[in-house]
């Protein structure tokens, strides 16, 4: 398939600057590939299309508040910088990016609130920049001022400004372990209420780690897929949630559903030679896309995505083309919600 399979046009497309309240309330759509079926309700209703014994995978990653504003030395001009990934914890480096970056350059040092300083050392691309902050703390109380001043990364396409309610809104119920600038937004619809219902159903749950970076927003510019590179993020499998999702596999009659297509790339990275999750950790640039086959994923919960994302090509991939075509189209006709704070799919 070609990049230009996966435009569609978005004026009807609804996009919400903030998610249902409460979560669960959210519409969920059921797609069955074996019947092609689609059925319409909301994501309360997510236990009765699950079997007890069936394992959800979800990433439990947490979003940081990564966009700075401060003040260039001397100048004092307004400087925004992004925090990326961080680099060397010991040395304090992070990899960002700069706004206007044609005034930062390497030595210059950037003035946020509390008193907080950053230094430029080296330039990695046109608006890419490393720095070191120059904090004499231990780094829990560096990241806890991060916090503090920083502001939530909204995606670009909410056309709103970050409020301080959007440091817990912009989260998922399972976010723990903080790295990611964009959330793993399929699993935005879960509450405390809705996974004790799932839990007394008999429905397991898997946390897996997979850190999302700003390489989630960056668009696809080649026609032919086989050419694009993604981003590589950080990922993390424990031993304990293995044992689950194979344990789940080897029952044959469960099924392993993941909840979002990150939680999808950090267990088809990590893939025994008998098609089993293994235990790991470091990096992937795994490219989900058609025609590929899926080793560990049996289901797939999800958002609704933009043309020409990523995440609507892995979707694809798992669910097919006319399909799920079939279901964006309908979910446009019965208004559901787009993107980060929109509605759900099911696909089984």
């Amino acid at each position: 398939m070609k990049l230009t399979d996966f435009r569609f046009d978005t004026d009807r497309v609804q996009i919400s600057a903030y998610p249902a309240e409460p979560r669960d309330s959210a519409k969920l759509m059921v797609v069955d590939r074996a019947t092609r079926s689609i059925r319409h309700g909301t994501f309360a209703d997510l236990p009765q299309f699950l079997k007890p014994g069936d394992c959800l995978v979800v990433n439990d990653t947490r979003v940081f508040p990564a966009r700075l504003i401060g003040k260039k030395e001397k100048t004092e001009a307004d400087i925004e910088v992004f925090l990326l990934r961080e680099l060397q914890p010991d040395n304090k480096l992070w990899d960002v990016l700069v706004e206007p970056a044609r005034k930062i350059r390497i030595g210059n040092k950037l003035y946020f609130d509390e008193d907080l300083v950053a230094e430029v050392v080296d330039n990695t691309t046109s608006r890419g920049r490393t720095i070191r902050f120059l904090f004499d703390g231990p780094n829990e109380e560096l990241y806890a001022t991060l916090d503090r001043i920083g502001e939530m990364p909204l995606p670009p396409y909410m056309d709103r400004k970050s409020e301080d309610a959007d440091k817990q809104r912009y989260q998922t119920i399972f976010a723990r372990e903080r790295g990611a600038v964009a959330a793993p937004t399929a699993g935005m619809h879960f509450t405390q209420a809705l996974l004790d219902r799932l839990g007394e159903a008999g429905i397991h749950i898997a946390p897996v780690t997979l850190h999302i970076g700003w390489g989630t927003f960056r668009p696809v510019e080649v026609e032919d897929l086989t050419k694009h590179r993604m981003d590589s993020e950080n990922y993390y499998i424990t031993q304990e949630t293995a044992d689950l999702i194979n344990s789940v596999l080897d029952q044959k009659k469960n099924r392993v559903i993941a909840v979002g297509t990150s939680a999808v790339r950090a267990i088809e990275t990590s893939i025994t030679a008998n098609a089993r999750l293994k235990p790991s950790f470091g990096w992937t640039d795994k490219f989900i896309y058609p025609s590929y086959e899926f080793k560990i994923t049996e289901g797939l919960i999800t958002n609704f995505h933009p043309p020409e994302s990523t995440q609507l090509m892995a979707t694809t991939a798992f669910c097919e083309y006319e399909l799920l075509m079939e279901a964006y189209r309908e979910a446009m006709d019965h208004d559901y919600r787009f993107y980060a704070f929109g509605d759900a799919m099911l696909i089984l």
